[in-house]
């Protein structure tokens, strides 16, 4: 009887540009069961290629909505197979890749509620879609669109200042007013429009969810440009419980009919699960002391190994933390840093400065605090290049490089956008010698550190702008794929003047999402697990 007590479990459900994830955390916060479908490789009927289609212009960039339903299916299907017991998960919560936008056809709701457990999701819900591919966050083909919305609202910077961003391509908005505008036939036969976390959270609760305050926190008012709005409405991230998971799930799969459907936010606002619960301790593991330079930092590994002295100034469990984002405990003035594809800077504000580059997000769980963003798309891809051109696609000799090179790199500086930059709008390689002039090119070890302390650089300069200032106690978490290479951390940890930490697992939009799914549920009255 304990033993199966010990299983009881949220879910966290990823729905990512690359693939569907999910992961099971027990009571005592352990991950005991995940899995995953790649698109590109287990639904290669969807022909997509890094989970999306890239269409002839080179600007317009979807995904099949059918592919994510599908993906569903198969997941929890494989669940069943393996004999995992879904009578002991008391809620569920999850994260969608921000931005992206789903149309439920009209019709649509009644689907939702009357679904049969004998047919699979994907086979019922063929026609509940007006648009069959739906615009996704590399989208960038409604220039038109953000400078009508701009306008409209007397200016980019206004505009961040009333939403916190300006007008960007990939945002939900300017998607949807794009979409009035060039196929109004397919507007006028939608009845709802999702972002993708609440779509995801739709099939699980069988009606139409609401959106998560945090993952909305830019989409609902850059509607300037359509005249009805047709958004799911919003709810109050963890603060509200949301709902029983559809009888569908129940007579399915044996979901109890008790279990929560918390609501589901962005990627990014779930990302980077925190180490530091009441059960799950902390302990820092020094990689490297900063040497210096006039900046100076060290870098550490998060574990979950017991050490007292840093676990005690972080001992409140999320539902209290005040200063918490889902499935993380920042505090003032620490940053996470995602370092994948695209690297992303997470920083908790209590009083954002909004500015023309950068987003700023109500907080997943404490609304009253906010969540400043900065995402770079040319990230690890262009790490990659330079790796591949410059060292012999060897990071065991790009590192070599970092290592023998010394801080600040004698004064010579570079910036690196192969693809056409978000955070600032630039394209090309630009290189300035210590004397400040522009160069055509370094010797090859004086450019890989180039581009590492550029990239961070500018991050720490965009994040100033938007108020953000380095304390005393600053901590980063990193997390994703250059996170695992030290010599790159070491340049964080040099260039921010502050200790780094790298959190010691995987699938971090979905753990966040399982914590946030017992959050929500203590929320709801159940009693807490932390």
């Amino acid at each position: 009887m304990a033993e199966h007590a010990a299983r009881r479990c949220c879910l966290g459900w990823d729905f990512s540009t690359q693939q569907v994830k999910v992961v099971a955390v027990d009571a005592e916060l352990n991950v005991f069961y995940e899995d995953s479908v790649l698109f590109d490789r287990d639904l290669l009927e969807f022909g997509t290629q890094g989970g999306v289609h890239v269409h002839e212009d080179g600007l317009t960039v979807t995904s099949p909505v059918l592919m994510w339903v599908q993906a569903l299916d198969i997941i929890l299907e494989k669940m069943k197979a393996s004999g995992f017991d879904f009578s002991q998960v008391l809620a569920l919560s999850g994260a969608g890749q921000q931005h992206g936008s789903v149309y439920w056809k009209a019709g649509a709701s009644q689907v939702l509620t009357s679904l049969s457990p004998d047919l699979l999701l994907h086979e019922q819900l063929q026609a509940c879609f007006s648009i069959r591919d739906c615009p996704v966050w590399m989208d960038s083909s409604t220039t038109a669109q953000c400078r009508q919305l701009e306008a409209t609202v007397g200016g980019a910077q206004a505009l961040s200042c009333l939403t916190g961003s300006r007008a960007y391509e990939r945002f939900t908005g300017n998607q949807i007013a794009k979409l009035y505008q060039q196929n109004p036939e397919a507007y006028s036969h939608t009845e709802r429009i999702s972002l993708v976390s609440s779509f995801a959270a739709s099939l699980f609760l069988g009606s139409h969810s609401p959106i998560d305050y945090s993952d909305g926190g830019q989409p609902p008012r850059a509607f300037h440009a359509v005249p009805r709005m047709q958004l799911t409405a919003m709810t109050s991230s963890t603060e509200d419980p949301g709902g029983a998971i559809s009888s569908y799930f129940v007579q399915r799969y044996g979901f109890p009919p008790g279990c929560k459907v918390v609501a589901f936010t962005g990627d990014n606002p779930a990302a980077v699960p925190s180490p530091f619960g009441t059960r799950g301790q902390f302990r820092g593991r020094q990689f490297f002391h900063g040497r210096a330079w006039g900046f100076g930092g060290m870098v550490q590994v998060v574990t979950r190994a017991a050490d007292e002295a840093l676990l005690a100034r972080r001992r409140s469990p999320p539902a209290v933390q005040t200063a918490s984002l889902a499935g993380m405990r920042l505090e003032e003035g620490d940053v996470a840093v995602s370092l994948g594809t695209s690297d992303t800077l997470f920083l908790w504000l209590q009083e954002p400065t909004p500015t023309l580059e950068g987003h700023i997000f109500c907080n997943p769980v404490d609304p009253q605090h906010y969540m400043a963003l900065l995402c770079f798309k040319n990230g690890s891809l262009m790490r990659e290049k330079i790796r591949d051109e410059l060292a012999s696609s060897s990071w065991s000799e790009f590192s070599k490089a970092l290592q023998s090179t010394e801080m600040g790199n004698s004064g010579n500086l570079g910036f690196y956008f192969d693809v056409m930059e978000i955070t600032p709008e630039i394209i090309g390689r630009h290189r300035f010698s210590a004397e400040n002039h522009e160069v055509s090119a370094f010797p090859w070890d004086v450019e890989i550190r180039a581009l590492i302390e550029g990239q961070f650089m500018a991050k720490k300069i965009h994040a100033e702008g938007l108020g953000y200032r380095v304390m005393p106690k600053t901590k980063i978490l990193a997390t994703g794929g250059a996170s695992h290479n030290r010599d790159i951390l070491q340049v964080l940890a040099d260039v921010f003047g502050t200790p780094v930490y790298v959190i010691d697992t995987a699938n971090s939009a979905c753990v966040g999402s399982a914590y946030r799914a017992f959050h929500g549920r203590s929320m709801d009255g159940g009693r807490c697990l932390w």
